[in-house]
């Protein structure tokens, strides 16, 4: 087979057939595509003659179609199918040659994976790929990390068949080795907690404001209208007007409150602990999730007493706002802790991470794109070394004018019962943030008498212990 195509890709599941199409629509890409059953392969050919597709049944046919340097795109189940075509490719690909895994990865795992890869002198790109199904075919956005070197190669590929706003196409070198893998991974946690922020929403509408999965249809697509503008919120509404074609019921009364999970949610938030970062809204919307999921523990509980007041709403408009209003302000909280993740884990692995372009290539094709993503790109244009987008002049603004609707949202929730983990959560972290001094200073006193762990005091330097006895104490200096 003679070397025509200028970039492959390997596993033609939805994912990968739809990525290996967006690709072969593009002017001047022709596409080697090989898929471990030759079925699939030839099923994707006949299904789409007009695409420049050169199939192979085998690997090494695949491999000889490529021109060098050779450049193939794996779209196989994370883990152990991925790492055993990395292994067919180590064998086949020459030094320069460029392996891009464009799967949901752990970003240590890729850090494996490019060490191994470039002892061969073979580069290795862990690429995170956010946009679905459909972002995949029409253009999703698109995060790799590895080597500068390899981006040459691969980033004109990339930006051919990425979303695109304003003129820029959604795509950037993150940085080397799992840089990229390890951004997706936080795109993902942010996913989670936009999610669980926009149910909790729609659980206060419904249960608090009485109204029908229709009329909470009409609000979302009121709210997509304005700062909240979002995919997230505009399919929410979607999903909102659906009904159920057996039982005429509002969908979502018939889908199963159990949520699911694919992991990354829970990698960002056993990251952000490693790293020493809060991710508090993430956590939480992780946890919900893993709460629906107890199924066995949820239909065998008593019953529960809980005390709690009933919630009248008389001005419904007002109610509206004031959930728009905490759900903006939570939403705010979920990035600027996803961003101060980013941040941290660029820190400790060495990475050379602007955060200013992850909002810029976030603002299409990915999931969690939203109208407010130009203001955190528009921050950290400004100040590179922002401490917080809380910080941020527009996000202070955006803040101060949702604190007494979101407290109040928070409040009547925990006095009605009506669970909202993640506003409340989210409320808390950014009072923490805000607080001169913390309770901290009790927990470290705590821990030096159990423990002899030290502590740090206000008016000196150096690490104290305190000798407790009773009633009376020695102050130690280490």
């Amino acid at each position: 087979m003679s070397a025509t195509a200028n970039i492959g890709v390997i596993g033609l599941a939805v994912m990968g057939s739809n990525l290996a199409r967006n690709l072969a629509s593009r002017e001047g890409n022709s596409v080697a595509i090989f898929n471990r059953s030759y079925d699939k392969t030839t099923a994707l050919v006949d299904s789409h003659p007009e695409a420049n597709f050169i199939a192979a049944e085998t690997i090494d046919e695949f491999v000889d179609s490529l021109k060098s340097p050779k450049t193939a795109i794996i779209m196989v189940q994370a883990g152990a199918g991925t790492d055993a075509v990395i292994e067919l490719l180590k064998e086949r690909f020459s030094k320069g040659d460029i392996i891009v895994d464009g799967g949901n990865a752990l970003f240590t795992d890729t850090i494996r994976r490019e060490k191994e890869v470039a002892a061969l002198g073979i580069n290795f790109v862990g690429a995170g790929i956010s946009g679905g199904e459909e972002g995949a075919l029409l253009g999703p956005s698109i995060m790799p990390g590895g080597t500068k070197e390899a981006y040459k190669t691969l980033g004109p590929i990339l930006e051919t068949i990425a979303a695109n706003v304003d003129g820029e196409p959604c795509v950037t070198h993150i940085g080397a080795d799992g840089a990229g893998h390890f951004v997706k991974m936080i795109h993902n946690g942010i996913e989670y907690a936009d999610m669980q922020l926009i149910a909790e929403a729609y659980d206060l509408l419904r249960k608090a404001g009485d109204f029908s999965p229709n009329e909470i249809a009409e609000i979302f697509e009121e709210w997509n209208r304005g700062e909240l503008e979002s995919y997230l919120i505009e399919i929410t509404a979607e999903v909102l007007k659906q009904t159920d074609a057996k039982t005429g019921q509002p969908l979502v009364d018939v889908i199963l409150d159990q949520a699911g999970s694919k992991g990354t949610g829970v990698w960002t938030v056993q990251s952000a602990l490693d790293l020493g970062t809060p991710v508090s809204g993430i956590a939480e919307a992780v946890f919900a999730r893993s709460l629906s999921a107890q199924a066995a523990q949820r239909a065998g509980k008593p019953e529960l007493p809980a005390h709690a007041q009933t919630w009248s709403v008389e001005d419904k408009p007002a109610f509206i706002e004031a959930v728009r209003r905490a759900l903006y302000a939570s939403k705010i909280v979920a990035y600027a802790q996803g961003f101060d993740a980013i941040r941290a884990g660029a820190k400790e692995h060495n990475w050379e991470i602007n955060l200013g372009e992850v909002a810029r290539i976030w603002r299409g094709g990915c999931i969690i794109r939203a109208q407010f993503l130009n203001r955190i790109t528009e921050a950290y244009q400004k100040n590179e070394n922002l401490l917080s987008l809380l910080f941020a002049e527009y996000f202070v603004s955006a803040i101060d004018g949702t604190l007494a609707s979101w407290r109040e949202i928070v409040a009547m929730g925990a006095l009605t019962g009506t669970p909202t983990p993640a506003f409340a959560s989210s409320l808390s972290y950014y009072d923490g943030l805000r607080a001169e001094r913390l309770p901290a200073a009790l927990v470290q006193g705590q821990r030096d008498f159990f423990g002899a762990h030290t502590y740090k005091r206000v008016d000196a330097e150096g690490s104290f212990h305190t000798l407790w006895s009773g009633d009376r104490s020695e102050i130690q200096t280490s």
